[in-house]
């Protein structure tokens, strides 16, 4: 798929259910949030698979900067706000990877759920460009990435078989842009996959085109920076969400627009990781946020998904195809 005439930007139909699983709260809403609130405006019932709380996540703003290197007090919070971005998608179905409480669940351990000293937890992360992430220097005791690969992927498979969706979403191998507990993510859902054989579900990665990145960071560049924040140059290096145009035969896309104010909402919700969150009125850039790391980055006005493996996808929304 190539930028251009190429293109369509013609939306998903949903068709059946939806579960997407994802390290930590907000990467649901930065990742997948219009394929989230696409397919529940559709009233397909659809599910997000947190696998831990963000307990070592960077805070943003003073105001809620007391929270950071609290584990506890930053899990809670942002339990919350994962509620009300869920919320504002129109998602009604959350579970946690460890089998605690989920935000749409009010169980607690006394119910049979895992208690808290089973949680998996943030195993935290460096920025080591901009936008790009690596493990860190220290992982905690209990951290996501050193659970065993077959325990998190048979905690999945329970729940894809519970739910019964058509379709399991997730990043792609480098985890979007690097960070441990993503490529985690990303290794859960392929065990997961290996484990349910010929029950398995669709299985969708997240991905960007590299032109239309590209020219989503010229746009931003060439527009209004807010005091305090950058944006990289068109051609600094990208994280591993975004591949070659050429790579992106069998993708398939989901048009933002519809579901913008909605997405914007749960950008806006997750306060403690996401800032500067606005619509903009651009040809590749339909909105803006920025992270912790003060870089701003681009709504683009699809998402981009590749079914995998690579095979026709009774999704596939380009004629001819």
């Amino acid at each position: 798929m190539n930028d251009g005439a190429s293109r369509t930007e013609q939306p998903v139909a949903p068709r059946g259910g939806l579960l997407v699983v994802h390290a930590h709260p907000d990467d649901e809403t930065l990742t997948n949030g219009a394929l989230l609130a696409t397919w529940a405006a559709a009233g397909e019932p659809v599910t997000v698979v947190t696998c831990t709380r963000g307990e070592r996540g960077e805070v943003i703003g003073e105001e809620l900067a007391h929270l950071e290197g609290d584990g506890p007090a930053l899990a809670a919070h942002r339990e919350g706000e994962l509620a009300q971005a869920l919320a504002a998608l129109g998602v009604q179905g959350h579970d946690f990877l460890d089998g605690g409480p989920g935000v749409l669940d009010p169980r607690t351990a006394s119910d049979g759920v895992a208690s808290p000293g089973t949680r998996y937890q943030d195993s935290g992360m460096a920025w080591v460009e901009p936008g790009v992430a690596d493990r860190g220097a220290a992982v905690p005791d209990g951290a996501f990435v050193d659970v065993p690969l077959d325990e998190a992927a048979a905690r999945l498979v329970a729940l894809i078989e519970r739910s019964d969706p058509a379709v399991v979403v997730t990043y792609e191998p480098g985890g979007g842009y690097g960070h441990p507990d993503h490529v985690r993510a990303h290794e859960v859902v392929a065990r997961a996959g290996e484990l349910l054989g010929d029950a398995c579900p669709e299985l969708w990665w997240s991905v960007q085109p590299e032109s239309v990145v590209r020219t989503a960071r010229s746009e931003l560049a060439a527009g209004s920076v807010p005091d305090g924040l950058s944006v990289p140059a068109a051609d600094a290096a990208l994280p591993s969400a975004v591949v070659p145009d050429e790579m992106l035969g069998d993708a398939l896309v989901v048009d933002v627009r519809p579901v913008l104010p909605a997405l914007l909402a749960a950008l806006r919700a997750h306060a403690t990781q996401v800032q500067c969150v606005a619509p903009i009125s651009g040809a590749a850039v339909i909105g803006r946020y920025a992270l912790s790391n003060d870089v701003l980055a681009p709504v683009l006005p699809v998402e981009v998904y590749l079914p995998r493996p690579a095979r026709r996808s009774r999704y596939r929304v380009r004629d001819g195809s």
